[in-house]
């Protein structure tokens, strides 16, 4: 069991100043922290125990005992990470190609630590019985809406994807309660993809949403909301671990979709390679 790091520090955003305090006390001494009672951690982070207990439910612990079990078992499985590398000036190439692979590589297993795969059960759900899909996104998340939507158009299920934004928040206006819209955004605060998922919402269509670990707008606003790690800190700009980890997260659905009806998935998929080979 664990992720309670992962967890600690892709929630730190979202933490009012007393929680903030804990969760940065365990993340700088986490070794020493899982160690201590409540009482104990309270003391020597300088908050209360009411804080401590109101972390543990903002962050998603079951309570205290959860989140040193948790913590304890990233500790315990570091070695089996080199955690993330950021680009420095004058890196040589060499030093690139091992930064950014190793950051990918670790993004997609720290979010294997906090994906609730419930949550991933119910939007396999969603989307294999839905009649239309929608795949909205702006910018570098618009093209992984991009990717689902002709992946998932290849196994027979009609999926739309739009560049424009306006023209998204048009089809969130016409999504109906047997569509699904899949709304993605890194911060979960992207304005367009805000208000394309609420409109959706309001014509009863189910929202699922792809955005990284945390309270989030796009969390609190989605029926399923698909959490995903990622830190890149000094050079976010151009969304790099995050996108693996989105395109990593689409296959995932996209392939649980395509296993609930095999035979029919496995028939599109043929007769859409055979089209493009005659090309």
């Amino acid at each position: 069991m664990n992720g309670g790091l992962i967890r600690l520090r892709e929630g730190l955003e979202g933490l009012n100043p007393s929680e903030r305090k804990i969760a940065e006390f365990i993340l700088k001494t986490p070794e020493e922290a899982i160690q201590f009672s409540i009482a104990e951690l309270a003391s020597r982070s300088g908050a209360s125990q009411a804080a401590i207990v109101r972390l543990c439910k903002t962050i998603g612990f079951k309570g205290y005992q959860d989140l040193k079990i948790k913590v304890a078992g990233d500790l315990q499985n570091a070695g089996e990470t080199q955690g993330y590398q950021e680009i420095r000036a004058g890196d040589s190439v060499s030093a690139i190609v091992q930064s950014v692979s190793s950051n990918n590589i670790q993004s997609i297993r720290d979010t294997l630590k906090i994906l609730d795969e419930q949550m991933v059960e119910k939007a396999v759900e969603c989307l294999a019985s839905a009649r239309n899909l929608y795949f909205f996104g702006v910018g570098a998340s618009n093209l992984i809406a991009m990717d689902a939507q002709q992946k998932f158009l290849r196994i027979d299920k009609t999926s739309f994807s739009f560049a424009d934004p306006h023209v998204q928040l048009t089809a969130a206006l016409t999504a109906s309660p047997e569509d699904a819209v899949i709304c993605i955004s890194y911060s979960g605060e992207t304005k367009e993809v805000l208000k394309a998922a609420k409109l959706a919402k309001s014509n009863g269509c189910p929202v699922i949403g792809i955005t990284k670990y945390g309270h989030s707008s796009l969390t609190k606003t989605a029926d399923y909301p698909l959490c995903t790690a990622s830190t890149e800190n000094e050079i976010r700009s151009g969304a790099m671990a995050s996108r693996i980890t989105q395109l990593n997260l689409i296959d995932i659905l996209y392939l649980s979709v395509a296993s609930r009806n095999y035979e029919h998935s496995v028939t599109y998929l043929e007769k859409s390679r055979q089209a493009i080979k005659e090309l």
